[in-house]
């Protein structure tokens, strides 16, 4: 079973790299493009076959390593 994370800052967090890529876009010529927020995306292949516990497992990890939960949010997506 494969696990999509897919990890973001909150709202309200200043995001500097998303500020810089706001800026590159512009500067290439792409208009329009007001606020860009950047994150992370994550692909896990699990053995676990419940679709339950891996979604618990997953969270686990994020809570403990693949997110700071004190400035980012994450979304998990069993495939």
């Amino acid at each position: 079973m494969k696990a999509r994370v897919h990890v973001t800052l909150k709202y309200g967090v200043l995001d500097p790299q998303g500020k810089a890529i706001a800026g590159a876009l512009g500067s290439l010529g792409f208009p329009g493009v007001n606020d860009v927020r950047q994150g992370k995306y994550l692909e896990l292949d699990l053995a676990e076959t419940d679709a339950e516990t891996a979604r618990e497992q997953v969270k686990a990890m994020c809570e403990k390593l693949l997110a700071n939960t004190v400035i980012e949010n994450y979304s998990i997506e069993l495939v």
